[in-house]
């Protein structure tokens, strides 16, 4: 995570290329180099050869590199081949860097260099984010040596001083090592096997269980209901994974579990697009694929405390995270399903993006993952 700032390099060098073609081409291998994670993945998910992951791979990045290489200037009149940008550089990579921030292209805007902020500047809020934005700004001008010194030395003390958010007080994020099987077992020895678990974290004082995205499969009456009553002599609230399956297709949610009830307390704003997200299917009349809820259910409430809930591929792009401070929150509740990252550094990367939000934005984080 400490390593992010490395980003900040990435304007510069944009603005510096000599042609678009070399702008488009540095854009591709940032883009490339951040997601390198995605071909052995994609091959892990499909069980399938890398070739076809290779496509959709460069597929991927296909949004990013043209938006930036729209965005890119020609060099100064009198200066060619030199490609210093003048002020009209800075604010061309600022449109670029909020269309690839927002929805639509924002929907594939991994490794944004706005996510270094909460390296450079922890505890800043939303002043470290414009004092990061203005820098990126600064590093496509021809003072980007001066930023460079500059945002270096806010990193070596950030380096030199770095603390880990702080785990909030009874809270407990599990994470398990089911592989493809956690969300695809429906047995009751599955469940029970899962139950058994958060009676052990209870047991740690633990008032609030995290299990990860998928953890309790298709999310029916029954599971409920079986849930519950197991929670019944516990003083806890377990927040997992499920999915809600109906004729139309079906969401990615998280659920909250007590005692006294089992509910529905978040709808995923983005799914991954193409494995889960296919709104294709339904603009040609065909069911099937997950809802994206985009801009819905920022916050979440529990027990009085407001959750910025996270769920797998949300943590890899900025939008939902920033959505989510803008309701003042409490803690970041981040889970995903990785079995079909192993080989990859995808996990980690979603953990770093979640650390660097809690630490920009002073917010404790609990997370939980299945590898």
């Amino acid at each position: 995570m400490l390593a992010l700032p490395v980003a900040m390099l990435f304007p510069a060098l944009w603005a510096m290329a000599p042609s678009r073609l070399v702008a488009a081409l540095v854009s591709t291998g940032y883009f490339l180099a951040a997601s390198r994670g995605l071909p052995q993945g994609v091959a892990n998910f499909y069980s399938s050869d890398l070739w076809p992951a290779l496509l959709l791979w460069a597929g991927a990045s296909f949004s990013f590199v043209a938006v930036h290489a729209a965005a890119w200037a020609s060099p100064v009149r009198g200066r060619p081949g030199k490609g210093h940008p003048g002020s009209g550089r800075a604010v061309r990579y600022l449109v670029a860097a909020v269309l690839t921030g927002l929805p639509p292209f924002g929907i594939t805007g991994w490794a944004h260099p706005l996510t270094a902020a909460g390296v450079l500047f922890p505890e800043w809020g939303w002043w470290g984010l414009i004092t990061t934005a203005a820098g990126l700004l600064v590093m496509t001008t021809r003072v980007w040596p001066v930023a460079a010194i500059a945002l270096g030395g806010f990193w070596l003390w950030s380096t030199a001083t770095w603390t880990e958010p702080k785990l909030p007080d009874g809270w407990k994020g599990v994470d398990l090592e089911y592989g493809q099987l956690l969300g695809r077992d429906r047995s009751l020895e599955h469940h029970r096997d899962l139950i058994a678990t958060v009676r052990k974290a209870a047991g740690e004082r633990a008032s609030v269980v995290v299990l990860p995205e998928s953890a309790l499969g298709l999310w029916t009456p029954t599971v409920a209901r079986l849930w519950q009553d197991s929670m019944r002599d516990l003083h806890i609230t377990i927040i997992a994974g499920a999915a809600v399956v109906d004729a139309e297709g079906y969401d990615n949610v998280m659920v909250a579990i007590s005692a006294i009830g089992a509910r529905i307390i978040y709808r995923e704003r983005m799914p991954v697009p193409a494995s889960m997200w296919q709104p294709w299917l339904a603009w040609t009349g065909q069911a099937g694929g997950a809802r994206a809820h985009v801009f819905e259910n920022p916050v979440v409430e529990i027990g009085g405390i407001r959750i910025v809930p996270l769920i797998c591929y949300e943590q890899l792009i900025l939008w939902p995270a920033l959505q989510s401070m803008l309701h003042g929150p409490d803690i970041i509740v981040a889970t995903g399903n990785g079995w079909w990252t192993r080989g990859t550094s995808i996990v980690a990367i979603q953990r770093a993006n979640t650390l660097a939000w809690a630490k920009l934005f002073d917010l404790p984080a609990v997370m939980s993952f299945n590898t």
